[in-house]
C-alpha cells in the first residue's frame, strides 16, 4: 500500500528487483566459488559488476539530488510561507512534476557545490580538503572506484554526503530564515504567489533564473576572480588569527622562491647547451597537466600548539562566516530589488524573482563600477574621463544590442513557439487563446539560448560564423553595425516573416476564396503547425537529395568500368546527316 501511495511504484519495484538480484547474484558467486566453478563465477562476477555500477549510478545522480531538492524545500518552507501539507497537495496532484523539480533544485545546488570546492582547491594547500573527492586529479575514475571499492565503503561516503550537504543546508538556509523572521519581522515571506492574471508562470521564472541569470553571473571571469580574492582574504585572516597560515595555505613563499630558483637553474643549463636530464621534458609536462585544474597532492605544513582546539575554532569561523554571508545573500538583493521595483509598480506585489534578479545585477553592476574606479584612480583625472565616456559608449551600444538580442528576438522566438506548438495542443478549436508577452518572452530566451547552443556545436555556416565572431569581439570591442547587418537583421527578418506570411494567408488570401467561417478558424489556427511541417519535411528531403548525391560521388571510383571523352562539335542544318566525331577511349 505504502508503494502505491508513492505513485512510483514500477520505479520503486524495479529498483527492490535489482536489489535482490545483486544479492542473488552475490550468493550465487559464493557458491560457484565454493565448488570451483571457475568460468561460472567469473561470468557470475562480471554480471554482479554491471548490476552494482547502475545501482551506484542511480543513487549518485538520481537519489543524492532528489535528497539534497526535498531537504532544500523542507527547510526553506518558512520563507515562502507553506507548510508540508501544501507539498503534499502538490505532490499528489502532479508527482512527476514535482520529483522533477526537486531533483532539478537539488543537482543545481549539488553542481554549484562542487563548483565552490574546485574554487576551494585553488586556494587552500593541497591536502587540506583530503576527505574530499578532487575532480581535477587525473587518477580519479569514477566507474572504476564503483567497481573496486565494496558495498559499505560507498554505503557510509553516501550517508556521510548527506550528513554535510544537509548540515550546510541547516546553517546556510533554515538558522539564517529564523534569524530574519526575528530581525525583521516584516522582510518574509517571499512574495511567490502567482494570481489567475500574472503574465509570467512561476517555471518559467525559475528557468530563466536557473539557466541566464545565474551562470551569466558565475561564468563571468572577474565574479570568479572577487569571489576566489575573498576566500583567499578570509583564509589569510583566519590563518593568522589563529596561527595555522601553514596549514591553510602552506609555506609559500620558501616553495615559491626555490621554484623560481629552479626555473632558473634549468633555464641556465639550457642557454649553456648542458645535456638534460633523462625524463625532464616528461615531468614537467606532466608537471603541468596536473596543475591544470588546481594543485593535486599533499604538501607538507607546520603543525601548531594545540592544533585540535585551532581547527575546531576554525571551524566555527567557518560557520559564523558563512551563516553572515548567507543574511547578507538573502536580504540585500531583495532589498534592493523591492526599492527599485517599486519606483515602477508602487505598492503592487510583484514575483520575488524578478526582485532578487534585479537586486543582484545592481549589486554586480555596484560592486564592478566600484572596482573600475579604483583601478583607475591612480591613473589621473583626465584619463578617468576618457575612460569614462569610452565606457559610456560601449554602454550605449550594448543596449542597442541588448533590446535587439535579448529584447525582440526572444520575444518573437517565444511567440513563434507558443503559436506553433502550444496554442495547438492547448487551446480547442472553439476557444481563443491568449498570449502573454512576458512569458513569451521568458521562454524565448531559453529556446534562444538553447538554439545558440545547438548552432555552435553543428556545422559550420553564417550563423555560426556570425556567433563566433560576435563572441570573439566581446563586450569592450563590440561592432555595433556588424551585429545589426549580418546578426540582428536576418535573424529578426526570418521571425517576422515566419509570424506574417502565415497570418497574411489564413486572413487576407483564405476569405477571398469564399471558404466558411469554421474553415477560416481552422486554418487561421492550423497554419502555423501546417507550414513548420512542411519546412521540415522540405529540409529532410534536400538533407536526403544532397546525401545521395554524395554517395553517388563517393560510389563512382568504385563501380565505375571507363570513361570515354567525345569532342563536341554541333550538328549541322541538315536533318539525317550527322559529321563522324572523333572519338577517344580510356579504360
Amino acid at each position: 500500500f505504502q508503494v502505491q501511495a508513492s505513485h512510483f511504484e514500477g520505479l520503486i519495484t524495479t529498483i527492490v528487483g535489482y536489489i535482490l538480484l545483486a544479492i542473488t547474484l552475490i550468493i550465487c558467486h559464493g557458491l560457484a566459488t565454493l565448488v570451483k566453478f571457475h568460468r561460472s563465477r567469473r561470468l557470475l562476477g562480471v554480471c554482479y559488476i554491471v548490476v552494482k555500477v547502475s545501482l551506484l549510478v542511480v543513487v549518485e545522480i538520481g537519489v543524492f539530488p532528489l535528497i539534497c531538492g526535498w531537504w532544500l524545500d523542507i527547510c526553506s518552507l518558512e520563507m515562502f510561507d507553506a507548510t508540508l501539507k501544501d507539498r503534499e497537495l502538490s505532490f499528489q496532484s502532479a508527482p512527476g512534476t514535482t520529483m522533477f523539480l526537486h531533483w532539478l533544485v537539488g543537482m543545481v545546488y549539488v553542481f554549484y557545490f562542487a563548483s565552490f570546492i574546485l574554487l576551494l582547491r585553488e586556494v587552500l594547500r593541497p591536502g587540506v580538503l583530503w576527505f574530499l573527492r578532487n575532480l581535477n586529479d587525473p587518477d580519479f575514475n569514477p566507474v572504476q572506484e564503483m567497481i573496486h571499492l565494496p558495498i559499505y565503503r560507498h554505503l557510509r561516503r553516501f550517508i556521510l554526503s548527506v550528513i554535510v550537504f544537509g548540515s550546510i543546508v541547516l546553517l546556510m538556509l533554515w538558522l539564517p530564515i529564523r534569524i530574519i523572521k526575528s530581525l525583521l519581522p516584516n522582510f518574509l515571506p517571499y512574495n511567490v504567489m502567482l494570481y489567475s492574471d500574472a503574465p509570467v508562470s512561476e517555471l518559467s521564472l525559475e528557468l530563466l533564473l536557473l539557466q541566464v541569470v545565474l551562470p551569466a553571473l558565475l561564468e563571468q571571469g572577474h565574479t570568479r576572480q572577487w569571489l576566489k580574492g575573498l576566500v583567499r582574504a578570509w583564509t589569510v585572516t583566519a590563518g593568522y588569527l589563529l596561527d595555522l597560515h601553514s596549514y591553510l595555505l602552506g609555506d609559500q613563499e620558501e616553495n615559491e622562491n626555490s621554484a623560481n630558483q629552479q626555473v632558473n637553474n634549468n633555464q641556465h643549463a639550457r642557454n649553456n647547451n648542458a645535456i638534460p636530464v633523462v625524463g625532464e621534458g616528461l615531468h614537467a609536462a606532466h608537471q603541468a597537466i596536473l596543475q591544470q585544474g588546481g594543485p593535486v597532492g599533499f604538501q607538507p605544513y607546520r603543525r601548531p600548539l594545540h592544533f585540535p582546539l585551532r581547527i575546531f575554532l576554525l571551524i566555527v569561523f567557518m560557520c559564523i562566516t558563512l551563516l553572515i554571508a548567507s543574511l547578507i545573500c538573502l536580504t540585500l538583493p531583495v532589498f534592493a530589488g523591492r526599492w527599485l521595483m517599486s519606483f515602477w509598480t508602487g505598492t503592487a506585489k510583484i514575483h520575488e524573482l524578478y526582485t532578487a534578479a534585479c537586486g543582484l545585477y545592481v549589486c554586480w553592476l555596484t560592486i564592478r563600477a566600484v572596482t573600475v574606479l579604483v583601478a583607475w584612480m591612480p591613473q589621473g583625472r583626465r584619463v578617468i574621463f576618457q575612460k569614462v565616456k569610452e565606457w559610456s559608449l560601449m554602454i550605449m551600444k550594448t543596449l542597442v544590442v541588448a533590446v535587439l538580442l535579448a529584447g525582440a528576438v526572444p520575444l518573437l522566438l517565444g511567440l513563434l513557439f507558443e503559436l506553433v506548438i502550444v496554442a495547438p495542443l492547448r487551446v480547442p478549436l472553439d476557444q481563443t487563446p491568449l498570449f502573454y508577452p512576458w512569458q513569451d518572452w521568458a521562454l524565448g530566451v531559453l529556446h534562444a539560448k538553447i538554439i545558440a547552443a545547438i548552432t555552435l556545436m553543428g556545422p559550420q555556416w553564417w550563423l555560426k560564423t556570425v556567433i563566433e565572431q560576435v563572441y570573439a569581439n566581446g563586450i569592450r570591442n563590440i561592432d555595433l553595425h556588424y551585429i545589426i547587418r549580418k546578426l540582428a537583421a536576418p535573424v529578426i527578418s526570418v521571425l517576422l516573416l515566419s509570424l506574417c506570411v502565415p497570418y497574411v494567408i489564413a486572413s487576407g488570401v483564405v476569405p477571398l476564396l469564399g471558404v466558411t467561417a469554421e474553415m477560416q478558424n481552422l486554418v487561421h489556427r492550423r497554419i502555423y503547425p501546417f507550414l513548420l511541417m512542411v519546412v521540415v519535411l522540405m529540409g529532410i528531403l534536400s538533407f536526403q537529395v544532397r546525401q545521395f548525391k554524395l554517395t553517388t560521388v563517393s560510389l563512382q571510383p568504385r563501380y565505375l568500368v571507363g570513361q570515354r571523352l567525345v569532342n563536341y562539335e554541333r550538328k549541322s542544318g541538315k536533318p539525317g546527316t550527322s559529321a563522324p566525331a572523333p572519338q577517344s577511349s580510356q579504360e
